[in-house]
């Protein structure tokens, strides 16, 4: 409250009924719409050596987080270990050692970086999350049509930086993460479907990668492409529904068959029970594209499993 009274602000005003206190000597309007950069803000203010990690840092960095993540609204607080537990209601405290390279400033708030935050989730999320967060930090395009995406921290970066933490918790599951991590990947459901590619069995498919007509031009980038087998794959989000876009992919679609490229489209659907029938689908295409098919992966059953034909095995 002594910042109150520096900027002039009575003691009645901080007793105002249009005022809540979500932590002791912190008052935020009742009206005003939660953000967690302005939320946090009070708090490192009011708290010396105070810096947001963990899952506030992610949201602050907008990296993908689970649903059951999503609405946690604590604030995650970090404190040298010699200063102690940050300890103040909706708050959870940590003890960090943080170096120069692990803080940096948004917008006035001191908060984990990119990698340190990726380094801290990797106690709080699955393999396959982590995967998909990692896939996002590095995620760049270099394409010759359309704007570019630069990465928040690149890949070679990333690695080595976790290289310099091996005694950080979880490192085991992170390193098995970095394996999976790929450069181009644009979303979780994607990094998803990739996963279950590799999983499965199936060849080699890389994120992104930019189809060529005879005279070399790239004219589409699909989501997931085998150059061996001729053979893309995109994934259908709910975005792909607007009339916009889905005339776009109607060209999208077009110039990928003028290529000479089969093309599967997945959907939130075929990647429901284990992504069963989003596997199946680019199997048969590979088979038709001539891949040997070892395991006969296309011969799985998709009876009940297409949305608008339940009788096609």
């Amino acid at each position: 409250m002594e910042q109150a009274r520096e900027a002039g602000v009575t003691r009645s005003r901080t007793r105002a009924s249009d005022l809540w206190m979500p932590s002791r000597g912190i008052r935020v309007h009742k009206n005003v719409p939660f953000d967690v950069l302005d939320a946090c803000r009070p708090y490192t203010d009011s708290t010396v050596s105070a810096v947001v990690s963990h899952l506030t840092a992610a949201k602050i960095h907008g990296l993908y987080l689970p649903r059951r993540l999503e609405d946690d609204r604590f604030l995650d607080l970090a404190r040298p270990a010699r200063m102690g537990t940050p300890r103040r209601r909706r708050v959870r405290g940590h003890r960090m050692e943080l170096g120069a390279a692990d803080v940096l400033e948004v917008a006035g708030v001191p908060v984990t970086t990119v990698q340190r935050t990726f380094l801290d989730l990797a106690q709080l999320l699955s393999l396959d999350e982590l995967v998909a967060v990692g896939d996002q930090i590095v995620c760049e395009h270099r394409r010759s049509f359309g704007p570019p995406k630069v990465a928040m921290v690149e890949l070679d970066e990333l690695n080595a930086y976790l290289a310099g933490h091996q005694g950080a918790r979880s490192i085991r599951r992170l390193r098995e993460a970095m394996g999976l991590v790929r450069v181009g990947s644009d979303s979780p459901p994607e990094t998803r479907l990739r996963l279950l590619i590799v999983r499965a069995g199936l060849p080699l498919f890389v994120p992104n990668c930019e189809l060529l007509d005879d005279e070399g031009n790239a004219l589409v980038a699909p989501d997931l492409s085998c150059e061996e087998y001729r053979t893309c794959v995109e994934y259908d989000g709910d975005h792909h529904f607007t009339p916009e876009q889905h005339g776009k992919d109607h060209d999208r679609d077009f110039i990928t068959a003028s290529l000479g490229w089969r093309q599967v489209l997945v959907n939130r659907e075929d990647m429901r029970f284990g992504g069963q029938a989003a596997v199946t689908k680019v199997a048969r295409m590979l088979v038709q594209a001539g891949w040997p098919d070892p395991k006969n992966i296309a011969g799985t059953s998709l009876l009940g499993l297409l949305g608008t034909r339940k009788d096609v095995a």
